[in-house]
């Protein structure tokens, strides 16, 4: 065996899987049927385990057309209270704008049913805690909508960390970027989106090297946030740009528990393919984690550990994982199911995205306010 087989073969896990699904279809309701609704309805239809049986918008209209492009025979309502109200749901995903994520998962926990819950996980860290303390209170599984966690490559950079193989881990430079990437819709908006980037894609890209190390819990951030394409009409139709009232691009000095510095920035449009590769320094090693021109949570090429062996300075490269025949999407939906039927853990927990929004609000607090803030972590 070579030595690079040997680094390796530490990271290697050998995972045999067994499918059993529900002995009875499980009833799924889906609140909000805006354009991330087709990925979960697309994946909901694929599983021989469940029954879409409702759907639920505010605008008039929209969830016939919706269910109707989908073919799905279901109940159709102009909201989420009487969807609930109505049915008898073993599951619902949340999938409406950012500012109604809160009360649509409060309400459906409430009401006794499991949610998947689209990222971001809310506007507001405030709203995420309410959010936690629904699901404590109601016994039932909520799952935020992570679905880059469900990347082979990057449970990788988690196995990578949790062999011991970068030793203690004091620095972290992580984040992405689209060289033009602003959408539209729903996400310009604050008092629908609540935030931009920050929220949208910079979640991800949070998620990504916190969940390697274990969530430490985020203690004070200095950041920087500006709208300079959004609101420009050089880069925007002019009617969008007249509306745009969120973040384009973000950066953030964050200090973790553990004396990890963590170095962050985030883009939906700038004059760069890419704000840099993610990089983690370790007291043994150091990871480096290509990124990609247009940034959506995945590992951009082949990882590169750079370490000693035998008194010599060398670099492993790890190869790319190819994907399975199972999307990302569809192993979200599926982990999400198998955790209800075999009351599993929640696939991304709560307790650990409730310090991915304490951060991102803290960034846009930092920014409002022109200084370093302490991280605010609501008791839950």
């Amino acid at each position: 065996m070579s030595d690079t087989d040997r680094v390796l073969s530490n990271f290697t896990q050998q995972v045999q899987e067994e499918r059993t699904y529900s002995e009875r279809p499980l009833r799924v309701g889906i609140i909000g049927t805006g354009w991330i609704a087709e990925a979960h309805v697309e994946s909901y239809l694929k599983q021989p385990d469940v029954e879409i049986v409702a759907m639920a918008d505010l605008i008039p209209g929209k969830a016939e057309r919706f269910a109707r492009q989908y073919g799905v025979d279901c109940a159709l309502y102009p909201d989420h209270k009487s969807m609930l109200a109505a049915e008898q749901l073993d599951a619902v995903s949340v999938c409406t704008y950012n500012t109604q994520h809160a009360v649509c998962t409060i309400d459906a926990l409430n009401a006794g049913v499991h949610v998947l819950l689209e990222k971001p996980m809310t506007a507001t860290v405030e709203e995420a805690a309410d959010i936690m303390r629904a699901e404590k209170a109601s016994g039932k599984l909520l799952s935020i909508g992570f679905q880059p966690r469900m990347d082979a490559n990057m449970q990788q950079i988690k196995k990578i960390v949790d062999s011991g193989a970068l030793g203690q881990i004091y620095y972290i430079q992580t984040g992405g970027g689209r060289r033009r990437g602003i959408p539209n819709s729903t996400f310009i908006e604050q008092r629908t989106a609540g935030l931009g980037a920050l929220g949208d894609i910079g979640c991800y890209s949070l998620d990504m090297v916190l969940n390697a190390i274990g969530y430490p819990r985020p203690l004070t951030a200095s950041g920087y946030t500006s709208s300079l394409f959004g609101t420009s009409t050089d880069y925007q139709k002019p009617e969008d740009a007249k509306r745009f009232d969120v973040d384009d691009f973000a950066a953030a000095f964050i200090r973790l528990e553990g004396g990890i510095i963590l170095d962050f920035r985030i883009s939906w449009a700038m004059h760069l393919d890419t704000p840099g590769d993610t990089v983690i320094l370790g007291t043994k090693a150091a990871l480096r984690i290509p990124s990609t021109e247009c940034w959506n949570g995945s590992v951009g090429g082949p990882m590169k550990l750079y370490h000693d062996l035998a008194g010599q300075q060398v670099e492993t490269l790890i190869p790319i994982i190819p994907e399975d025949e199972s999307g990302l999407f569809d192993r979200k939906i599926r982990s999400f199911l198998d955790a209800i039927i075999f009351k599993l853990p929640p696939p991304v927990p709560s307790s650990q995205i409730l310090y991915n929004q304490a951060i991102i609000n803290a960034i846009a607090d930092s920014a409002r306010e022109g200084r370093e803030v302490a991280v605010h972590i609501p008791e839950v």
